[in-house]
């Protein structure tokens, strides 16, 4: 007897049920995002996404990909354009601050659910996001620092500092994510020469 191979749909749904699982785990949290709520969005049968994945922690783990991809496009593209160590560092946190606040979902989606809270996948979500943060760190490896500077620090410190401002930035405000990330990287510099 021969087994009929799958053929993948034509009307493949993947985009829309990342772009749909991604705004839902921003709004409500992971936790509070049922299956059942992610196939009603997509207009599918809870049956049916999982098809797709297997158990939620496997959807999180495909938005989360797409987050850190997105981000380190992002941030690779803006780095490439300069040669200075503190430019480089600074078109960086301007990019990361772009997407993180212009982009939305994906994005927010990397900084808010983390790893420990999601046991099952913790180990996959903790790759992904070592993966961006050793490009951060290369940066700050390659500043011209003092001897005695804890560049891990230094780069926790401006990476918490960057993903911390989606809780308070304002689209309408004064500041804009490029004078936001400058003035980080002012303050930092700054600290390093007291």
């Amino acid at each position: 007897m021969t087994r009929a191979l799958r053929i993948p749909r034509s009307d493949n749904r993947m985009p829309l049920i990342l772009n749909q699982a991604a705004r839902l785990f921003r709004e409500k949290g992971y936790a509070a995002t049922s299956m059942r709520d992610i196939a009603a969005a997509v207009d599918m049968l809870p049956g049916s996404l999982y098809y797709h994945f297997a158990a939620k922690e496997d959807l999180l783990v495909a938005v989360y990909e797409q987050g850190v991809r997105l981000i380190t496009e992002n941030v690779r593209a803006a780095v490439a354009k300069h040669v200075e160590p503190w430019q480089r560092l600074e078109a960086a946190a301007v990019a990361h601050l772009e997407v993180l606040l212009k982009t939305g979902d994906y994005a927010l989606v990397v900084i808010r659910v983390l790893p420990q809270d999601v046991p099952k996948a913790a180990a996959r979500l903790v790759k992904l996001r070592d993966g961006y943060d050793s490009l951060f760190g290369q940066l700050v490896a390659d500043l011209p620092l003092p001897p005695e500077t804890d560049r891990r620090n230094f780069r926790l410190l401006l990476l918490g500092a960057l993903n911390w401002t989606q809780h308070w930035y304002r689209a309408s405000g004064r500041s804009s994510p490029r004078s936001i990330a400058r003035s980080y990287l002012r303050l930092l510099g700054e600290a390093q020469k007291a």
